[in-house]
């Protein structure tokens, strides 16, 4: 279709805003992983944009030197793994019952979820209860607490309510319980909602690293975020330490290419660059799947 001037004039336009957005989402990224391949002495003179000025792999090196890193990473990953599974089946149990016209009570279950969902317990109750629930120093104290989402649930359930209703009275009339038919009609055709939900539920179970301080002892059980957390802490405390003594902030400064900052995004690096290899595989299913709930017909 031949476009008019003005039209041509504003598809451009379109174009170029895109472009521009997307430049300032992505730079910063890219910005970080130049410095963590980059001396960090020389990261620290300015003036490292778009490539390394002073390509290294010490930052890396020096993450990767911790024994504890790999055990950290198996422990992250089997946690994602059954931390998504276990939440996105419990909260989409939960909510194919709150979508139940027959449910007696649910307005008031669906209050009490939002309240739990504004307001929460605080944190020297969550340990008291952490405490006498048997979960201290344990691997399941980072998947029990989260089996349910409050607002996942909400997203659930909305999808369930718009589904047919022919769907479940075909399961019934076939001879279907609740069970069978939410385990062999409902989730199969949930797969949108199932795959944006996983992907919410993945993204936080990798970042999160706050629980295993509050409960977990033993760092044969620290994901990978909160071991880099303490990797990183720890060599900023050398840092400040050698920074007390001159001649030794001196030797330091001759003798290493690696400072906080270019060994902060070498660690933001590892963290975050396994997560986003997951986004490709559900990206199908996500423009779908956010849009639940938005069109009413």
């Amino acid at each position: 279709m031949r476009l008019s001037f003005s039209e041509r004039w504003m598809v451009n336009g379109i174009y170029l805003l895109v472009g521009f957005m997307s430049f300032i989402m992505l730079y910063p990224f890219w910005n970080s992983g130049v410095i963590s391949f980059n001396s960090g002495t020389d990261t620290s003179m300015g003036g490292v944009t778009f490539w390394p000025r002073q390509f290294t792999l010490d930052n890396y090196a020096i993450v990767f030197d911790d024994k504890r890193l790999i055990t950290s990473f198996i422990v992250s990953v089997v946690r994602t793994i059954i931390g998504t599974i276990t939440a996105i089946f419990f909260t989409a149990v939960f909510a194919y019952g709150m979508s139940k016209k027959e449910l007696m009570g649910k307005n008031i279950y669906m209050v009490i979820c939002l309240i739990t969902m504004y307001f929460a317990g605080g944190l020297i109750p969550s340990y008291m209860l952490i405490q006498s629930l048997g979960l201290m120093d344990s691997f399941w104290v980072m998947i029990i607490p989260n089996l349910i989402s409050v607002w996942n649930m909400i997203v659930f359930r909305t999808f369930f309510l718009e589904l047919p209703d022919g769907l479940e009275e075909s399961a019934k009339i076939d001879g279907c319980g609740y069970w069978g038919t939410f385990l062999r009609i409902v989730i199969p055709v949930s797969t949108p909602v199932i795959a944006t939900l996983s992907l919410f539920a993945a993204v936080w179970h990798w970042n999160e690293w706050f629980t295993p301080i509050l409960y977990i002892t033993n760092e044969d059980l620290l994901p990978i975020q909160t071991t880099l957390q303490r990797i990183l802490n720890s060599n900023i405390m050398s840092e400040q330490l050698m920074q007390t003594n001159a001649a030794a902030q001196n030797a330091m400064s001759a003798s290493q290419a690696v400072t906080t900052k270019s060994l902060t995004m070498a660690t933001m690096m590892v963290a975050t660059i396994p997560i986003l290899l997951v986004y490709p595989f559900v990206q199908k299913y996500f423009a779908k799947g956010v849009m639940i709930g938005s069109v009413k017909g």
